[in-house]
């Protein structure tokens, strides 16, 4: 090919002048750094082309353009000078001869590279069409890919590599992979180009035909005109039939708007407040329904226990239709996550017909997300109320404040403060948004709150609310919420049926004690459709066409058990003790352990006890020293004995004074070596004079003793009234004893402890009514 360029390098011009001289033979080669002034050996392409150079014009300043026309292909041996100008000793590098019998692989790619080249042509505006011509008359496929790689602007070392291959089939692979790359960028580019013009084109027709509008309609006199805006505010405003104040309010805003120029900011804040204002319920109200048997039915339809939240539902149910002029109340369910607290309020919401709407109060921590911003903003919005009222359609809705116990407070306010206003039924008939700017009615709404935690949520908040505790599911309420909701939700939602997959009563017990230890179902849920999905496997796979989850197949397809029984003897000991006690997740049994040795009287307390846990060791030891006569004990064990309470698992933090009677019986089985009957378990506050006082979490504590085959409980006596929200099948399987003093507590559980001896010894006070147990209070 014949090329034009341009040189204004020093050593070009000194190389250009010597080659004229010489015969006008000179050696083309590329820099492989095209930034590069002045390149040295390291630099240059070794392989390049002989030219001969056909004319020299010199062009304006000190430039000079060469015509020079391609003889051969060379290759660089050795450069044997850089300065003033370069001299390489080269030697031809001519193409290899294509093999015989290659001739229809040649044929296909001179036939690719063409159409890819045409297709490249057609798709760069930039290309001459006269190029494809040129291109489909080569039957040469050297003769092609040097013509096709010559007349593209393809980059330096995408042109080099052509060059430099010998292989002319390998040559047309090239150029064919090089072109598919550039076709597939040059479509890209021309689809957006292609969006770009037509975003424009739209937006510029759009224009012309909103200004022909515009003018069409002044024309004829019917246009949409600020003042017919005006004139729909106002309708809409009438037919909402608003109190004075808020009609007021929002008629002058409409007559503000009619002052200002249509496309103002200013316009389009009041068109916005506007909006929301005439979108929210002012009177729209649903009926509540009355149908006392129907709501249980709901109720029990959807969740199985909840005794107390069904019973306040209800009883909501039967005042409204007596007393249709009660407004609405506050409901908060206090308890761990995964019982249902959110569940149950759609619940509620359904059975008692009113509309649903959550709003999730966790990180909240602007004031301005209760009471919304000022509408003189840009942007402002109403608060989460106003805007769940908007939501909501209706004046009376039931309004789920989700997790109020995560409110937070900055330097942007107590969201927790602004909510005050809201949850007091003798002040929300006229709640301010700070957006709305008017008095809005929520003394219709039902409110409904949730918590885990009662302590986090504020005293002046707490104090608006009635709190209902929802306790932790007990292992027999965890098997009927899994066969009556769970089971059936996670069969359908994996493609089974009840034919093709069962769970038996015993494997579900085996999941629950063994792979869940938690206060809701969240995580049995999950377990159950792991379960589901395992079988739905053996299913498709072809190995069970049913199958039947029994004990044995659970370990088998959840693996090995997460959580192990208590491993608590079954003999009766000295010195070891069932107690029992609650945690977050359930009920739990604990042993704890006396050992007495011969030492100065020291009291060692282990197991990771916290200070009222160890307080409580410490009045059993001073109630004992007091009365150590009485069980037979060494009046003098204080001075020459020490003794170590301990109580397993060390690692797991334990407090609370409900341990009291437990430690105070291992003490007196192992300072008098009586054992203690194992089938029996105990939980109860102690005094200094030896009461038992009473205790919180029964229900989970019993659950506990169920589910290790204990047979006798003592509680305290002041706890009697609490076994009637024990499950029925613990309270057919357990004996509950209720004691008042430790004395009874003693025959009950010492095998063969003599009868203590009388004396005269203080008498017990009766039980106040001041031990009940009380929410803490700071002095």
């Amino acid at each position: 090919m014949v090329l034009h360029f341009d040189i204004g390098r020093e050593k070009s011009i000194a190389a250009l002048n010597q080659a004229l001289e010489e015969g006008r033979k000179i050696f083309l080669t590329a820099q492989s750094d095209i930034q590069e002034d002045d390149p040295h050996d390291e630099g240059l392409y070794r392989v390049g082309v002989i030219a001969e150079i056909k004319q020299v014009i010199r062009v304006q300043g000190t430039g000079l353009r060469v015509m020079a026309e391609g003889l051969t292909r060379a290759k660089i041996l050795s450069v044997t000078q850089e300065d003033p100008y370069f001299i390489a000793e080269v030697r031809p590098y001519p193409t290899r001869r294509i093999p015989s019998g290659s001739q229809d692989l040649v044929s296909a790619l001179m036939r690719t590279v063409k159409n890819l080249f045409e297709e490249y042509v057609s798709l760069s505006p930039k290309m001459p069409k006269e190029l494809v011509l040129g291109v489909m008359v080569a039957e040469d496929p050297l003769l092609l890919s040097e013509y096709v790689a010559g007349n593209v602007p393809l980059p330096v070392e995408e042109k080099q590599e052509v060059l430099e291959e010998s292989n002319v089939l390998r040559r047309l692979e090239i150029l064919a992979e090089i072109f598919e790359n550039e076709n597939e960028i040059l479509r890209l580019e021309a689809g957006i180009y292609e969006k770009v013009k037509s975003q424009i084109d739209r937006n510029q027709k759009e224009y012309y035909l909103r200004e022909q509008m515009k003018v069409i309609s002044e024309e004829l006199g019917d246009d949409d005109s600020p003042e017919a805006e005006v004139e729909e505010y106002l309708n809409r405003i009438e037919k909402l039939g608003l109190g004075e104040e808020a009609a007021e309010k929002l008629v002058k805003e409409v007559n503000r708007l009619a002052k200002m120029p249509s496309n103002s900011q200013e316009a389009a804040v009041i068109r916005g407040y506007l909006d929301v204002c005439l979108e929210l319920p002012w009177n729209i109200h649903r009926t509540v329904k009355s149908d006392i048997k129907e709501a249980s039915r709901i109720l029990d339809h959807d969740h199985y226990g909840m005794k107390k939240v069904k019973e306040r539902v209800l009883e909501s149910i039967a005042v409204q239709a007596l007393a249709p002029d009660q407004k609405g109340q506050i409901l908060c369910l206090v308890g761990p996550p995964g019982v249902g607290k959110t569940s149950v309020a759609r619940s509620i919401a359904r059975a008692t017909g009113r509309d649903y709407v959550r709003i999730s109060l966790g990180g909240v921590k602007d004031e301005s997300d209760i009471r919304g911003h000022r509408k003189t903003y840009i942007g402002s919005m109403p608060g989460r109320i106003i805007d769940a009222m908007r939501r909501a359609k209706s004046n009376n809705p039931l309004m789920l404040l989700d997790e109020v116990d995560k409110l937070g407070g900055d330097y942007k306010g107590d969201p927790s403060s602004a909510l005050l206003e809201v949850l007091d039924s003798e002040q929300n008939h006229a709640f301010r948004d700070h957006f709305l700017e008017l008095p809005f009615d929520l003394s219709e709404v039902l409110f409904l709150a949730t918590a885990n935690n009662a302590e986090q949520i504020p005293a002046p908040l707490y104090d608006r609310m009635e709190v209902i505790e929802l306790p932790s599911y007990t292992r027999e309420e965890k098997l009927h919420i899994a066969k009556e909701h769970l089971i059936p939700k996670q069969r359908t939602k994996n493609g089974l049926d009840g034919r093709q997959a069962r769970i038996t009563d015993e494997a579900l017990y085996a999941v629950i004690d063994g792979y869940t230890r938690e206060a809701g179902v969240r995580t049995l849920e999950r377990t159950i459709a792991s379960l589901f999905r395992k079988c739905a496997k053996k299913i498709v796979a072809g190995e069970a066409k049913r199958i039947t989850v029994t004990p044995e197949l659970v370990e088998m397809l959840l693996g090995p058990r997460k959580f192990l029984p208590d491993d608590l003897g079954k003999a009766d000991e000295v010195g070891v003790v069932n107690g029992l006690a609650w945690t977050s997740v359930g009920g739990e049994m604990l042993q704890v352990e006396v050992a007495v040795l011969d030492g100065s009287g020291k009291v060692e307390l282990t197991g990771s006890l916290g200070d009222v846990m160890k307080e409580s060791a410490h009045a059993a030891v001073s109630f004992l020293r007091a009365h150590a006569e009485r069980y037979h004990i060494s009046p003098t064990f204080y001075k020459d004995k020490d003794i170590h309470v301990h109580v397993p698992e060390g690692a797991v933090p334990k407090d609370g004074p409900s341990a009291g009677v437990t430690i105070c019986t291992a003490l007196v089985s192992a300072l008098s070596g009586t054992p203690v009957r194992s089938n029996v378990a105990m939980t109860g506050e102690i005094t200094l004079r030896g009461r038992v006082l009473p205790i919180g979490g029964l229900r989970e504590k019993s659950m506990a003793a169920f589910r290790n085959r204990i047979q006798t409980v003592v509680i305290p006596a002041a706890n009697e009234p609490d076994i009637a929200e024990i499950d029925p099948a613990v309270r057919e399987a357990i004996h509950f004893v209720p004691v008042r003093g430790i004395d009874e507590v003693l025959q009950l559980a010492l095998a063969d402890l003599p009868a203590p001896e009388q004396k005269a010894a203080a008498p017990m006070l009766p039980m106040l009514a001041a031990e009940t147990p009380r929410r803490p209070v700071t002095c």
